[in-house]
């Protein structure tokens, strides 16, 4: 029997660049959405999906029970979600599903972590790697003296990854109104130099397969605007060595397996740093079709990391005492 597919958040742009990815090669596949129109399937065809069978949202309690009901009665084993709100909540309920049943998403406490990016930022910042100088807005607010090492240009985005959506970039910080901020902000140093995104497939260290990490250069254009997320190029294997293995650095630090994006930039002069991780398949893998060659991976491959895409191990009768 061979993969029984669904993407979830089919009507995002990350659910249809999935989609697309697997009508190439041929792979029926099933899409889901909050938002679908139950009146269509999607179900393989001519092009990515407009519609598919809807679902409660992530944020409804009963969202797992109404998953698991359509990945019974489609015969589902492998689950690949596309929208982060998804993640935890996937996560956390692996052990839900049946034991032949793939989904695509980290172990919960590493999904947890890369959720919140102000966590993302403390854990990479203790563990060395390079991120820029951050605030939240209530600190800033009571001890404005934490400005300095904010002096010039700043970001304002959600601490929930979210694209380039809410993201704002600040002249400066003289004129903020910080206790006005909005809850569930990052205020970050703004880094000027060029704009990568890291995709990187995290395998665990006892795992035989070699972890996948393809960079691409973003387009340079003002945070918060249309394009800003837009790949210009796939840089060859052969450059940005740097930025490869920053970017395998800070998925090792934070335990992610599966496919992850980091954004990455560089400073004036040159040194890469971590600007956000973002645990998903999305659009950009187009970019990276070994990507999705390393999902299918974790059907093919039995074997294949299954503490992190199926059911956790039964745990030993002898640990039970």
């Amino acid at each position: 029997m061979g993969p029984r597919i669904l993407v979830t958040g089919i009507t995002s742009a990350a659910g249809r660049a999935v989609a697309a990815q697997l009508e190439a090669r041929g792979l029926p596949y099933l899409g889901s959405d909050a938002r679908a129109d139950t009146r269509a399937d999607t179900r393989q065809g001519g092009e990515a999906p407009a519609a598919a069978v809807r679902l409660l949202p992530a944020t409804n309690p009963d969202m797992i029970l109404d998953l698991r009901r359509l990945v019974d009665r489609e015969a589902i084993n492998v689950i690949i979600p596309t929208l982060t709100v998804e993640l935890p909540v996937l996560a956390a309920a692996r052990a839900g599903f049946a034991q032949d049943v793939r989904i695509i998403v980290g172990d919960p406490a590493a999904v947890a972590l890369a959720n919140d990016q102000l966590f993302t930022t403390w854990a990479l910042q203790a563990a060395g790697i390079p991120v820029p100088r951050f605030a939240v807005p209530g600190d800033l607010a009571a001890a404005p003296a934490s400005l300095a090492g904010l002096s010039g240009p700043v970001v304002v985005k959600p601490r929930v990854f979210k694209g380039s959506h809410g993201v704002h970039l600040l002249a400066g910080t003289a004129s903020v109104s910080w206790k006005n901020l909005p809850a569930g902000q990052l205020v970050q140093e703004f880094i000027p130099g060029a704009d990568y995104v890291c995709l990187v497939f995290g395998t665990p260290a006892r795992n035989a397969m070699a972890p996948v990490a393809v960079v691409l250069e973003k387009t340079r254009t003002p945070y918060g605007r249309a394009g800003s997320d837009e790949v210009s190029r796939r840089v060859p294997a052969d450059q940005a060595g740097d930025v490869r293995k920053l970017g395998l650095a800070a998925v090792r630090t934070l335990g992610l397996t599966g496919p992850v994006q980091v954004q990455i930039r560089r400073r004036t002069d040159g040194t890469p740093v971590v600007l956000g991780v973002c645990a998903t398949l999305g659009e950009n893998s187009t970019w990276a079709p070994e990507m999705l060659d390393a999902v299918l991976a974790t059907f093919t491959l039995p074997a294949f990391n299954p503490a992190s895409f199926r059911r956790c191990p039964a745990v030993p009768a002898d640990a039970l005492g």
